[in-house]
C-alpha cells in the first residue's frame, strides 16, 4: 500500500458515520435504501459516505435489477487489512507523492 493509499483509507475510517456503515456492511452486503434506514441518515448522506469509502477501496457497489425492474445499487466491504506498524508508517511515507509531503 502506498502512503497516498493509506492517507486515504485512514481518511475515510476516521468518521463515525463510516465506521458504522463498515461496521453494518460486515454482516453482508446491502441496498442503498435499507442501509440509510439502518444507519439513520438520509440516502444522499449515505451516498457522499459511501463515495469516500468506495474512493479508498473499503467497500464496492454493484448496480443490480430487482425482480420488478427496479434498479437498486448494493454495497459490500471489500477484503482489506491493514496493520499499522511504525515500519509500516515509515515505508508508506516514503512512498508518498510530493503535494501529500508538503501537507505534512
Amino acid at each position: 500500500m502506498t502512503g497516498d493509499e493509506l492517507v486515504e483509507l485512514l481518511a475515510a475510517l476516521a468518521n463515525p458515520i463510516r465506521l458504522r456503515i463498515v461496521a453494518r456492511l460486515a454482516d453482508g452486503r446491502q441496498y442503498v435504501s435499507q442501509l440509510a434506514r439502518e444507519i439513520g441518515i438520509s440516502r444522499p448522506l449515505l451516498h457522499m459516505h459511501l463515495q469516500k469509502l468506495e474512493a479508498a477501496g473499503v467497500v464496492t457497489g454493484t448496480l443490480e435489477l430487482s425482480g420488478d425492474g427496479k434498479a437498486m445499487k448494493y454495497f459490500e466491504v471489500t477484503g482489506f487489512d491493514v496493520r499499522l506498524t511504525a515500519a509500516t508508517l515509515a515505508a508508506a511515507t516514503a512512498t508518498l507523492s510530493p503535494a501529500r509531503k508538503e501537507q505534512t
